[in-house]
């Protein structure tokens, strides 16, 4: 197991606003997809609940880095 010190629930190098508004994406899109996102600890959900917004996050990423390359 790698014991490094950063968690996956840790935004590596992004500045406080950009967190901010990745965990505000994060509760939005789990609120469209009627997923009951807690703030803290969320050991309740489904892997399918939780992969879900995940995934949702990912493809709204990548659709604003398409639509906004040159």
């Amino acid at each position: 197991m790698n014991n490094n010190s950063n968690s996956s629930n840790n935004y590596v190098n992004t500045s406080p606003e950009a967190a901010q508004n990745l965990n505000k994406m994060k509760y939005e899109i789990a609120t469209q997809l009627g997923v009951n996102l807690k703030q803290g600890y969320n050991g309740d959900l489904t892997s399918r609940e939780a992969g879900s917004v995940g995934g949702e996050m990912v493809k709204r990423m990548i659709s604003y880095a398409s639509s906004n390359m040159k």
